[in-house]
């Protein structure tokens, strides 16, 4: 059995939470999921946002650690990190969907 989480981690936890809990950030992780790598054009034009907005919320899931970015010329690029992110995502939309009742 894991050990539970101890309480000094809670408030980074809710933090993490806190930054993920943006239907924004949600539907830019999203089309990355489905489509992997993407610039910030691409995530603008994929998710119907601004290109400074979806710059905005890429740069704050790249500060939590979410996005790794890579930089093309005057091109920056992102990508998933860590594929834990993947799962906390599939896991909660399914959850929402009522997959895991």
């Amino acid at each position: 059995m894991a050990e539970p989480t101890p309480d000094r981690d809670l408030d980074r936890m809710a933090a993490y939470f806190r930054m993920l809990a943006d239907p924004s950030r949600l539907a830019i992780l999203r089309s990355m999921i489905a489509n992997g790598e993407l610039s910030v054009g691409q995530a603008a034009a994929e998710t119907g946002h601004s290109q400074a907005n979806a710059s905005k919320h890429l740069k704050v899931m790249a500060a939590a650690g979410v996005l790794s970015r890579r930089k093309d010329g005057l091109r920056v690029f992102y990508r998933l990190a860590d594929p834990a992110v993947e799962r906390v995502f599939r896991l909660v939309s399914d959850i929402v969907r009522g997959g895991d009742r």
